[in-house]
């Protein structure tokens, strides 16, 4: 039986990319849970997957070591309907935002990455995520799968922002990993 879900045809969806990432508990199989939750919400059909990528913590102090990957979705969604469905995720996966801000461990974080081309500095979610461009532990699962799009703003690939953020960086700061095997 067809899925029940409608989405309209491929050229009225947005494409938008999701940073996921998790440092608490079985991150590997929350990473992959949430995604599947992710694609069962209303105006959203999954793409593609990256894989998961072990990382070290950035701008926080913490033992414990990030799992990171990007996924594509194709939405129906504004970009502020698509941030809500992904804070509602993380909620239902225990995240608990701190009203003042700052990082802390959690077992989910989703972010916003693009949006289609969007450029939006103002409101949330400011798009593109502000800080992609410096980030490994997005640019290497980005670079996996879209290498050739364009950042909206700085009109470089996600290849060229990986090769400019990797200079000078540790190469022991991010390490691609394998996702469990679901087979039974």
């Amino acid at each position: 039986m067809a899925d029940q879900t409608f989405l309209p045809p491929a050229e009225q969806l947005t494409l938008a990319y999701i940073g996921l990432g998790s440092n608490l508990g079985d991150s590997l199989q929350l990473l992959r849970r949430a995604w599947e939750v992710l694609g069962r919400q209303p105006g959203i059909r999954l793409h593609r997957l990256s894989s998961p990528y072990r990382t070290r913590p950035v701008a926080m102090a913490t033992r414990n070591w990030f799992v990171n990957c990007v996924g594509s979705v194709q939405t129906t969604l504004s970009p502020e309907e698509l941030l809500a469905v992904l804070h509602l995720v993380e909620r239902r996966f225990g995240r608990k935002r701190d009203p003042a801000g700052g990082y802390r461990d959690r077992e989910l974080d989703l972010d916003l990455l693009l949006y289609g081309d969007c450029v939006r500095w103002e409101g949330q979610p400011v798009l593109p995520h502000p800080e992609m461009h410096r980030r490994l532990f997005v640019l290497l699962p980005m670079v996996e799968i879209a290498p050739a799009v364009r950042h909206p703003v700085l009109h470089r690939s996600m290849s060229d922002l990986l090769r400019a953020a990797a200079q000078g960086s540790d190469e022991h700061t991010a390490r691609r990993i394998s996702w469990p095997d679901t087979a039974p």
